[in-house]
């Protein structure tokens, strides 16, 4: 058994069911799960893992390192999910964003080198990498973001790459395409879209709905940053994406399909401020190096998540 590991941003949507993987898999013999507890966080994602021994819940913000500091010394890992996440809020205020996705992983980066934490993941997306309108994007390519948030997540990975180049610290990096799966909040586009037609309401699509991006069940992605957090090398990044891309506007047709609803429940609304149009990854470094990939085939998870929101609500 694995000694010690802190998770930040444990009660976030992808964060929890990190929590929860760990807590089923039983290889630690602590794990620490720090967050602030925003808008965004949600204690009932991770409630039967915070009331067993194994879970300690540290509520706190992740720039305050005097308030987990003692949970570092005690750790050989740990994997960073805080973050503000959500493009529109970050066009209506970049601020937050600096704070928290760069600020904040900057003294986590530099606190888990002061306690010579034996590893440090830090968890990011494919919007760093921009639109493109053809093939793939590999890990190689030239960063492009087009919104606070995707940039304060760029400026993060380089932050961790700088920290891994200047003091040789042990940091990986996941960039992971759109998640979908339960427990996620409904600002984002999947919940959103099934919470307003559950109550009656029209669902918005920005601009003519013709934009693509990639998906994967939230089950995936937490493996993935698993298996790269303890095969991953050194100063390395690794894409994590599912292959099945998908235009927002054939997933409101899945899921007006499904809740048997017709077009007329749609509300097409101007387009986003720099909405990026395609997103596709190219994870074969993480196939050739750790043999992860995603399983979950699209369909049918997304119809499970359909039907856990209609069980159990969209914050439950």
């Amino acid at each position: 058994m694995r000694s010690g590991i802190l998770v930040t941003g444990g009660a976030g949507f992808i964060g929890s069911e990190f929590v929860r993987q760990l807590c089923a898999e039983n290889e630690f013999k602590k794990i620490y799960v720090l967050d602030k507890l925003t808008y965004a966080g949600n204690l009932l994602r991770i409630q039967k893992e915070i009331t067993s021994n194994l879970v300690e819940f540290i509520h706190t913000d992740v720039s305050d390192v005097e308030s987990y500091v003692k949970a570092l010394q005690g750790v050989d890992y740990a994997v960073h999910f805080a973050a503000e996440s959500h493009v529109d809020n970050s066009i209506k205020n970049g601020i937050p964003f600096l704070e928290s996705n760069i600020m904040g992983t900057y003294r986590l980066l530099e606190a888990c080198r002061a306690n010579q934490v034996g590893r440090t993941l830090v968890v990011s997306t494919d919007e760093v990498y921009g639109s493109i309108e053809r093939g793939e994007t590999d890990e190689s390519v030239n960063l492009k973001p087009s919104s606070a948030y995707s940039a304060s997540k760029a400026a993060a990975d380089l932050f961790a790459l700088a920290q891994h180049k200047t003091f040789q610290q042990d940091v990986v990096i996941t960039r992971g395409c759109n998640t979908y799966g339960p427990f996620q909040h409904e600002e984002k586009f999947i919940p959103r879209a099934i919470g307003n037609l559950l109550a009656g309401k029209p669902v918005p699509l920005y601009g003519t709905g013709e934009n693509v991006r990639e998906w994967m069940h939230v089950s995936d992605h937490a493996k993935g940053i698993k298996q790269v957090l303890l095969q991953g090398r050194p100063g390395e990044i690794y894409n994590l994406g599912s292959g099945t891309r998908k235009t927002n506007k054939q997933i409101i047709d899945l899921l007006l399909g499904s809740l048997n609803f017709t077009w007329d429940k749609v509300d097409y609304v101007t387009d986003r401020l720099g909405h990026d149009y395609r997103y596709a990854l190219n994870s074969t470094k993480v196939r050739r190096e750790i043999g992860w990939k995603a399983t979950v085939d699209f369909d049918a998870g997304f119809l499970n998540t359909l039907d856990w929101y209609r069980k159990e609500g969209l914050l439950a």
